[in-house]
């Protein structure tokens, strides 16, 4: 199943009141509510904004490029199908709370709608490949994924190609639903994306939530849990890699609004090359009435060569005390040469012994990916990359 998406210019509504959030102090659906970025703002200090390719101005005259979604199967329970943005359903879960999102809401006018039914068990993840037009335009795309009540189901987005994108999906998990999702960022080196997605639980539901980045010059997703009702879990995945002179920002907000929810994020990344940047930012918001909840975040960098650098900002505010537990942790480091020495001490050589470590490193991550195929390909992937750059190093 092959689906083109349409990106004309589309405006829509005016400002919303402010939620009480941490970071999102401002929620509208027009452009023009937000200034002009210029890189001092605390949210966009670490990202390169001249590197932004025209995602974060509503009035370039740049080319549009349409993406292809490609959806290689709909087994039953599932469907798949392009909307219109007057839709009742969009906009109601993520309102845009900076600039590049909200042009991105105003610039798409179709939107790509997945949809699973209540009730469904859905055995076979669900692939869907996102395919770039080229970098001489712009994309701007809009995702809303709902998974109906007591549903389980596994999908896997995958991006390639090469594109400037800017998108926003939004995620809906129905009462007792479970939806597993991988986001892949596999773009050709020269691709530019800029991402928001936003998830909204119900009760008892369960996010398992994965978020692969490797290829692009640039790539920053931003990802949003919320809480509808009691009882949702969200485990947050994360693994990336950045070769020279690539930026890969990752950042999540995760606000605990409602009692007895947990979360728990993971994100592992490999820096290698000169100017190669990382960036990790994980804001965790525990509300006064969110009582019983349970929370930790965790992010761990591994510093590969001279020349790269990697930033790794967790944030925690907690509002009340009746918790079950909060923590956060933080690590970067080099190269572990005492790891290498043990390896070549049992015979094994040192470039192997690299890749050992390496894809060590990255182990609990990958092992999380629901497909065999995928993990396959990501460990060669890992291992590919790891060669090239120490084949240039030496």
């Amino acid at each position: 199943m092959s689906i083109e998406l349409s990106a004309r210019p589309h405006t829509h509504g005016a400002g919303e009141a402010p939620p009480k959030t941490k970071s999102q102090l401002l929620r509208s659906f027009d452009p023009a509510d937000f200034p002009a970025l210029t890189g001092r703002e605390e949210d966009w200090r670490f990202t390169p904004i001249k590197r932004l390719a025209g995602l974060d101005d509503v009035d370039a005259a740049l080319a549009v490029k349409p993406v292809e979604y490609n959806v290689r199967s709909l087994p039953e329970g599932v469907t798949a199908d392009m909307i219109a943005k007057d839709d009742k359903r969009l906009g109601s879960i993520l309102k845009p709370f900076d600039r590049p999102s909200a042009v991105a809401w105003a610039k798409s006018e179709q939107a790509l709608l997945v949809s699973v039914a209540p009730e469904a068990q859905v055995a076979e993840p669900v692939w869907i490949d996102v395919i770039g037009g080229g970098i001489d335009g712009v994309t701007f795309a809009h995702t809303f994924i709902e998974v109906g009540h007591h549903a389980d189901v596994t999908l896997i987005v995958r991006h390639t190609g090469a594109a400037r994108l800017g998108d926003n999906v939004e995620i809906s998990v129905a009462d007792g639903a479970h939806l597993r999702i991988v986001t892949v960022a596999e773009w050709d080196r020269e691709s530019t994306q800029v991402e928001h997605q936003k998830a909204l639980l119900g009760a008892d539901a369960k996010l398992d939530h994965l978020s692969v980045s490797l290829g692009g010059d640039l790539v920053r997703q931003y990802v949003s849990f919320d809480y509808a009702r009691p009882g949702g879990s969200v485990d947050a995945y994360g693994l990336y890699f950045a070769d020279a002179g690539q930026h890969l920002e990752l950042r999540q907000m995760t606000d605990h609004s409602v009692p007895d929810c947990r979360s728990y994020v993971n994100y592992r990344g490999a820096l290698q090359g000169e100017t190669a940047h990382t960036v990790w930012v994980g804001d965790v918001l525990i509300q006064d009435k969110a009582t019983g909840t349970d929370t930790y975040e965790s992010n761990r960098n591994l510093v590969l060569s001279d020349g790269a650098r990697a930033d790794s900002v967790p944030n925690l505010e907690i509002e009340t005390g009746e918790i079950v537990g909060a923590g956060h942790a933080s690590a970067t480091g080099r190269f572990d040469e005492e790891q290498l020495f043990y390896l070549q001490s049992r015979g094994i050589p040192e470039d192997e012994a690299r890749r050992l470590v390496v894809k060590g490193f990255f182990n609990e991550v990958v092992h999380k990916i629901p497909s065999e195929e995928l993990r396959d390909e990501l460990n060669e992937m890992i291992v590919a990359r790891l060669d090239a750059g120490q084949a240039v190093a030496r």
